[in-house]
Parts: structure tokens; C-alpha cells; sequence
């Protein structure tokens, strides 16, 4: 399309996406960010990966994280975080996004598992480990493969896991006022909400509830809803859905706008990101 790159604007910054060869609900992604800064944007699964060489930093849960080379990322399902480069030549990464129905088919009767640190450093036999068994998960020509390099990950990341369900958004009473907010941005994607509207469903005055919901997540109400659209986004594209729909289905005004956006937070257009995790 015209006037979309179709990549990065800087010839530096390289990312990929790939689904795990006969894995459900595993989507791989690798990349080297020297330039770009990722806007903040959720993924549907749980974001568990390793840095290989640099150092990046992120935004999440209201704190700025560091990570150098060989530290290991782990994020919950559906938070919102950002992503920059913390040195002058950026950083390199891998990461697995894992849903959480693939989680549990691999757990059986154990509770899911909920990360506490975003950041796990200094065990850099444990980091070296995880990259190659991701890049085996990557580069895996069947399921069997697949299945050995998955097993291999999850026994990496289990000792850093607490064994219990992921505490519901609403439990924190900082975000409990924001309950009936956040449910309607999800329920009606395309609404285009005033501020004074959010701010009614939170009992606050429009002043008071921008400042409160943005120290309690650390985005503003229009950030957390466009970073809504683009998951859903890519929910769609995932299932094969052409973009110009998508772009219409999330209400983005157009298909430049949601390639715009996507490109921001994802790193790769949304036409090459479906590309990608065809396998095409």
C-alpha cells in the first residue's frame, strides 16, 4: 500500500513473528530494536522471553524496568507495557507469547502460573539456556520438535513462577474503581468515548479520573483503548481476516491509520504480520 512502510523507518530496527510448528496458542516473535520505541500495547498471552545482547528498557505495572543481556522477561496476560533501547546499539530479543488455555493444557491440574517480577537477572546460564530453547521452538520442523523446545522453556520458567492464578485486574483496590471503565472500553471497541463519560462510570470528575486512571495504570484512558483495538487487531489478523476489515471492525478511520498504529506497537505492518504468522 502507498505511503505504509513496510517496515521499521529505520533500516536498523528488524522484527518477526511465527507460530510454533503444530502448537496452539504459542506465537514466537523475534527482533533488533536499535531506534524504534514501542507504544503501549497488551498481548493476548502471557510474554515470557530472553535478551540476548543489549539492553531495553519498559514500562509495566507503573514501574520503568531495565534488562540487560541475559535477563528474562515475564509478563501476565493483557498488560500494558512499552519498549525502548536502554543502549546505543538497542537491544536483541526473543520472546514467546502463550496463551493461556496452552499454558494450562501443558500444567494439567496445576494452577496457572503468575509472574511477580517482570525482570529475572543474574542467572545467565538460565537466560542462555531459554534463548536456545526458544530459537529450537522457532526453528522446530514439526510438532514433535515443537513439543520437546516448549517442555524445555516452561522447565526453565517454572522456578520462577508462583503457583497461582493471576489475581483478577479488579482486585487491586487502586484499580477497583476503574472495574466498570475498563469493561466498557472492552465491551464496545469502536465507541468513541469522551472523557467525561469514562469518568462518570468512575463516580470522578473528569480532571480527577484522568490523573487517578493514569497513576493507577500508567497510561491514559485513550491510550489503553487504542492499545484494546490493536489487540483485537491482531486477534483478527491472526484468524486471517482481511486488514481493510480489521482496520473497520476495531474502528480505526482507516486501513493507513490501523497500519500506523500497528507498525507502533508491534513492530511489523499488520499485512506482514499475517503474513508472518501464516507462514506465508
Amino acid at each position: 500500500m502507498q505511503g505504509v512502510p513496510e517496515q521499521f523507518d529505520q533500516p536498523q530496527d528488524r522484527a518477526e513473528f511465527r507460530r510454533a510448528n503444530g502448537l496452539d496458542g504459542v506465537e514466537l516473535y523475534r527482533a533488533h530494536i536499535v531506534h524504534h520505541e514501542f507504544a503501549p500495547h497488551a498481548h493476548d498471552g502471557y510474554g515470557l522471553g530472553v535478551i540476548e545482547a543489549g539492553q531495553e528498557r519498559f514500562d509495566y505495572r507503573g514501574r520503568r524496568h531495565l534488562a540487560p543481556a541475559g535477563t528474562i522477561v515475564m509478563m501476565q496476560p493483557g498488560e500494558l507495557h512499552t519498549g525502548g533501547p536502554a543502549s546505543p546499539l538497542g537491544w536483541r530479543y526473543r520472546m514467546m507469547y502463550l496463551d493461556e488455555a496452552a499454558l494450562a493444557s501443558q500444567l494439567g491440574a496445576e494452577p496457572l502460573w503468575r509472574f511477580d517480577h517482570a525482570v529475572w537477572a543474574g542467572d545467565t546460564a538460565r537466560a542462555v539456556a531459554m534463548a536456545r530453547g526458544l530459537h529450537a521452538l522457532w526453528h522446530a520442523r514439526g510438532s514433535d520438535e515443537a513439543d520437546a523446545a516448549l517442555c524445555q522453556v516452561l522447565t526453565l520458567l517454572a522456578p520462577l513462577a508462583a503457583r497461582a492464578a493471576a489475581p483478577s485486574v479488579n482486585a487491586s483496590p487502586s484499580l477497583r474503581p476503574f472495574a466498570r471503565v475498563v469493561d466498557a472500553l472492552h465491551d464496545d471497541l469502536t465507541r468513541e468515548w469522551r472523557l467525561h463519560e469514562l469518568a462518570a462510570l468512575a463516580d470522578l470528575s473528569p480532571f480527577h479520573f484522568q490523573r487517578a486512571f493514569k497513576a493507577a495504570y500508567g497510561v491514559s484512558p485513550h491510550q489503553w483503548r487504542v492499545a484494546l483495538r490493536l489487540a483485537e487487531a491482531k486477534r483478527l489478523l491472526a484468524r486471517g481476516a482481511p486488514v481493510a476489515e480489521v482496520a473497520a471492525t476495531v474502528g480505526m478511520a482507516d486501513q493507513a491509520h490501523l497500519t500506523r498504529r500497528f507498525v507502533g506497537m508491534y513492530g511489523v505492518t499488520p499485512a506482514r504480520y499475517q503474513r508472518q504468522i501464516s507462514g506465508g
